[in-house]
This record gives structure tokens, sequence and C-alpha cells, in this order.
């Protein structure tokens, strides 16, 4: 399998490419020669599973066996049902403060149509290569204990990132190192 060529950054509900450590980690991999694609989706108005895939879309094309989709909060859910879709496997996945199923929070309206829903794990785990994982132990919105249990269901790289909060820019995330760290070490590898 060749270098990783494509990276594709995903944000999460409420948000926008250009919070948190996006802009930097699209400046950081574009030096690096990637092509980096961090679409917009609609959220709040339009927030649901159909209508992101509906724009994603349109991005599909750009994916291949040497890209790499990074996913925010409830952005990871999404990249699940975008991985159960392909009809060929992607290097690997980084999910930022993951989860899947209901939070308990007033947030689990808006993310129910990706979140809780039957996903097809051997599908996925055909379709991505390798998983990494980072979750932060004071995170407000994801327990930590989601994140672990993602990272057991995908055998993933667990990586606990100690007082990140949710890793957004309240957090102090607008550049996040070790998530670039582990991005340029999966490059590395053939």
């Amino acid at each position: 399998m060749k270098k990783i060529d494509t990276a594709f950054i995903i944000h999460g509900a409420y948000g926008s490419s250009q919070e948190n450590w996006f802009p930097w980690l699209k400046s950081k991999l574009e030096e690096k020669g990637l092509k980096v694609y961090a679409p917009d989706f609609p959220t709040p108005e339009g927030h649901n599973l159909y209508n992101w895939l509906e724009i994603f879309d349109d991005y599909v094309s750009a994916l291949n066996n040497s890209s790499i989709i990074i996913g925010h909060s409830m952005a990871p859910a999404f990249i699940l049902s975008v991985l159960e879709k392909l009809n060929f496997r992607i290097k690997a996945a980084f999910f930022v403060a993951p989860f899947i199923g209901p939070l308990n929070l007033e947030l689990d309206d808006i993310n129910k149509t990706f979140t809780e829903k039957e996903f097809d794990w051997n599908k996925i785990k055909q379709n991505c290569e390798r998983f990494y994982i980072y979750s932060s132990e004071n995170d407000p919105f994801v327990p930590l204990r989601k994140g672990e249990e993602l990272s057991d269901i995908l055998n993933a790289k667990f990586n606990v990132i100690t007082n990140a909060g949710h890793f957004n820019q309240k957090a102090g995330y607008t550049t996040f190192p070790k998530l670039l760290e582990d991005i340029l070490i999966e490059a590395d590898e053939v």
C-alpha cells in the first residue's frame, strides 16, 4: 500500500471546518504534500446522516487506499457510516472524542441518526486498515468509556490524553501535535 496521499477532516455537531485544531492540521498536512479536504456539513439545521452522506458523496471519488479520515466528536460515527458504504480499504481513521449511542445530553437529539443505529462492524473493519482513538478523562460531553468501548470494537490504538476536555478551542485545542505525530508515523509505514 502507498503512503498517505489524501486526508479528510470532518467536524462534529454545531461545528465547522474553521474551528479548533482543524485549520492547523490541514495546513500541516498540506505542507507534507497531502491533498486535504475539510468539508462543511449542515448543522444544526439539516443535521442528519442522510444529508451528510449526500454531501460526502461529492468527495467519495477522492477517497482511495492511501487516504485517511480524521473526525471529531460526532464525526467518527458519521465516518463509520461512510466506511460501511465503501468497496475498498482506506489506510486509517483517527477518531477524536468519539462515541456511538446516546450520551444522555441535549445533544442526543441532533446526533441520533448518526450514533443510534446498527453498524456493520465487519464491513467497517474490512474497509479501514487501522483505527486510532483519542479520548480525555475530563471531556465534559463524551465519557472516557465511550472511547474505550469503540476502541475495543475496532481493535484501535487507544490514546488517553490527560486534561484535553473535548479537544476543542475552549479546552485550548487549536493545535494537536500528538494527532499530527501519529498521522506522520502512519504515513511513513508501508
